[in-house]
Formats: C-alpha cells, sequence, structure tokens
C-alpha cells in the first residue's frame, strides 16, 4: 500500500520544496515587504534610519506596510472568484490601500514623508504587478477528470488544461486536482483513487461545483444539488451591506445630482414627456415596487415590454447615449435609499416579465430572495437578456451571486461595473 501511495505524493503540482518556496503565498508576502517596505525606507533615509528617524516617519512606515499587505489580501480574494486575473486588479487595489494610507496620516496630523509613500506606491505597483503577472503564467490551472457521469461534459474550456483520465492513477501526470461526478456510480478502483487523492492533498471537486467556481454560474438543471438551504444568502452581511448603501449613496448623490439636472433637461429638449420614466417591478421577498430611470423613449410609441435588440425606433437620440453608458439608471439611487433596491444585485424585472418567466424557468421567484440591484453579476458578465434562453443563463449568474453573496464578489461586481460604463457593454 505505501508503494501505491508514494506516486500520488509527487503528482500533485507545486509540492516540491522549491516549488512551494517559489509559489509560497507567505514568502512572496515578505519579500515584497522588503521590497516595497524596505528598500525606499534604505534609499530614502539611509541605511541608519532606524537609529535617526522619528516617529512621524515610523508611523508612515507602518501605514505603507499595512497599505501593502491591505492590497495583497485584496487581490487574493478577488482572485479566487471566477474569471479573474489577479495582476489586473493590482494597479486599482494599490492605489486605493495607499490612498487609505495617506489618508489617515492626514486623518491624525502625522509628519511624514510624502516621497516615502509614493515611492513606496510606485514600487509596490510595479513589484505586484510583475509577480501576480508571472505567477499566472507560469501556474495555468491543470485538472484531472474522472471519465464518469456528467464530468466529461462539463470539464470543456474556461482556459484550463483538461485531462481526461483513462485509468485510476495519472502515470506522469501533475495535477491541481481531480474533477468527478461524485453523484455517478463509479467503480470501487475509482472510488479508491479518489479517496487515495484526497488522503494526499490533491484536491477532489464535484464537477458541478468546480464548473461553478470556473464559469460563475450555477445551472438550473443540477440545482438540486445545492439544495435551497445552501442558497440562503448570509443574514450578517445582508444587515452590512444595506449599511454600505445607504453611505455610498449619501456620499454619491451631492456629486451626480447637478449633472442629473442636466440629463433632465437633455431629454426634456430632446423629446416631449416627462423626464423621468417610472414602472412596477418585482423586488425583495416578491414584493412589488415603483423603479425610477431617465426616460429614453418617446411616450407616443407603442412596443413590447422589454427593449428589441438591434436598432429599436422607440428610443430617443438622447436615449440611446444614456442607456448606452447606463445613466438612465441613476435615479435609481433613490429607490436603494427607499430599500427597495441595493447597489449590486440580480436586476429587477417588470411584472409582466417576471410572471411570463415563472412559466418557462423553474425556480425564477427564488432570485428575489436578495435585494435586486442596480449593477449585478449577470449585467457585468451577460449584459442585457430578455429572451428565454438568454434569461436562463442570466438566471444562473443570479444564483451564483446569491450563493456566493459576499463583501468581495460586490467589490469585484463594482470594478467591473466601471469598465461596463467605459465600454457600454451589454446596453441595449
Amino acid at each position: 500500500m505505501g508503494i501505491q501511495h508514494l506516486p500520488l505524493e509527487r503528482q500533485r503540482r507545486h509540492s516540491r520544496l522549491h516549488e512551494r518556496v517559489i509559489f509560497s503565498r507567505r514568502v512572496h508576502l515578505l519579500l515584497g515587504l522588503v521590497v516595497t517596505v524596505l528598500l525606499p525606507a534604505l534609499w530614502y533615509w539611509g541605511r541608519d534610519f532606524w537609529l535617526t528617524a522619528p516617529l512621524g516617519e515610523w508611523v508612515a512606515l507602518v501605514a505603507v506596510a499595512a497599505a501593502y499587505c491591505l492590497t495583497i489580501s485584496s487581490v487574493q480574494r478577488l482572485s479566487q472568484l471566477p474569471g479573474t486575473k489577479a495582476y489586473v486588479y493590482i494597479f486599482p487595489a494599490v492605489t486605493l490601500c495607499y490612498a487609505c494610507a495617506l489618508g489617515v496620516l492626514e486623518l491624525f496630523r502625522v509628519e511624514y514623508s510624502l516621497l516615502y509613500v509614493l515611492s513606496s506606491y510606485v514600487v509596490a505597483a510595479i513589484y505586484c504587478s510583475i509577480g501576480y503577472y508571472v505567477r499566472a503564467r507560469l501556474k495555468r490551472l491543470k485538472l484531472a477528470v474522472v471519465p464518469f457521469g456528467k464530468a466529461p461534459t462539463l470539464c470543456q474550456n474556461h482556459g484550463v488544461d483538461w485531462h481526461i483520465l483513462e485509468t485510476p492513477q495519472f502515470d506522469d501526470l501533475r495535477v491541481d486536482g481531480v474533477v468527478a461526478d461524485l453523484r455517478a456510480d463509479l467503480p470501487d478502483d475509482w472510488e479508491r483513487f479518489l479517496a487515495r487523492c484526497t488522503i494526499h492533498r490533491i484536491p477532489v471537486y464535484h464537477a458541478t461545483k468546480a464548473h461553478e467556481m470556473l464559469t460563475g454560474r450555477v445551472l438550473l438543471d443540477h440545482l438540486y444539488e445545492n439544495k435551497f438551504g445552501g442558497l440562503i444568502p448570509r443574514e450578517d452581511y445582508e444587515i452590512t451591506k444595506r449599511g454600505l448603501d445607504i453611505m455610498v449613496v449619501l456620499l454619491v448623490l451631492p456629486l451626480v445630482l447637478p449633472f442629473m439636472a442636466l440629463v433632465a433637461l437633455a431629454i426634456r429638449l430632446d423629446s416631449k414627456g416627462p423626464a423621468f420614466f417610472t414602472q412596477p417591478r418585482m423586488g425583495f421577498h416578491c414584493r412589488q415596487f415603483t423603479v425610477y430611470k431617465f426616460r429614453s423613449m418617446y411616450v407616443d410609441h407603442v412596443g413590447t415590454d422589454y427593449t428589441q435588440e438591434g436598432d429599436d425606433p422607440r428610443i430617443t437620440r438622447v436615449g440611446r447615449i444614456i442607456r448606452k453608458y447606463r445613466i438612465d439608471e441613476l435615479p435609481q439611487l433613490f429607490n436603494v435609499l427607499k430599500g427597495d433596491m441595493s447597489l449590486i444585485g440580480p436586476r429587477p424585472e417588470s411584472i409582466s416579465l417576471t410572471d411570463s418567466y415563472e412559466k418557462d424557468i423553474p425556480f425564477f421567484h427564488y432570485r428575489h430572495v436578495v435585494r435586486p440591484g442596480i449593477s449585478g453579476w449577470a449585467q457585468v458578465e451577460q449584459g442585457y437578456a430578455a429572451e428565454v434562453d438568454d434569461m436562463i443563463r442570466k438566471l444562473e449568474y443570479d444564483f451564483y451571486y446569491i450563493k456566493n453573496f459576499s463583501f468581495w464578489l460586490d467589490v469585484l461586481i463594482v470594478i467591473r461595473t466601471f469598465k461596463t460604463l467605459l465600454t457600454g457593454f451589454g446596453s441595449r
């Protein structure tokens, strides 16, 4: 038995001593502190700075170290979510964390060297960007697939090196994990193989769980495997999220109200009718509410309850611009203050569409277990959806959001929302 176990220990990727050192997060964190905190201090104050630096500079050094650690922690949390590349988020994370450090130093009126903080910021941005980029190139995920059940059909593409196993052994293959349909009727030798993989720290993933991790979707035909209890959002974060929504809206409203006034004026000058559009929508706990938007269509055109693909003749000239960059959604900030909506969550649908989708799509109403949002996971991943097939895919994204309801997923959605605003992705 010992002879059988030994090869598995060597077939887990990055398990050798030098690989564990190279890919160790603790090693990189310690080395990063030396490069981004200590080296700028030596360059600016000299090698004997710890003997001559005043208290204010020591406080600045601690603040910079905290900013760097917070950057690494934030990027690591974001990189665990589907479709993320850590090096893409380095610059915004470094910028935000160092800005917070500067804010704390200014708040407490600490005398510090701005040049030291800025030099540490530049070094951190360059060092982390290069480090995470190289790490991403060297650590492409490699997964083995057990050829039973639904695993082979679910394990395709998604930027992963898939290897379908023919026998319950790896041969010369080294992998990051094994994917199997754990609900399939597996032969005894494959069951023993999976048990040995677990013993030797080679992760074994259920096929649908692996699909969720890689695509950011919960497949509706596999929803029973998650169970409704597993899709209940965290109530503690629900309370925190509501507080954050109110705080952000109160901070943002004074800045955007003048802009909203200009948009309202442009709408009135472009076409007859009111500047604002209201419509009943299905919301939190299946309660109806009135959503506020800037009017983007002519008032005398009749059409469907959803925007038609292509050149919809009902949309005004100003409407095309504000819809492309989601400016028409700004009045929903007042819906957030009222508690009808959140900044982040599944998009609320009209009552007629909700009734229609409920007839065609199982579990559709379950998306109302959380507050609807101005932006959401489905919007940044898929864009606009109205047809049933598109709505099924959108609902799969919504269920993933509900199942993984968390601060870090909301942060990722906010980042991708800004990208959407700049590109106009998914608008109609």
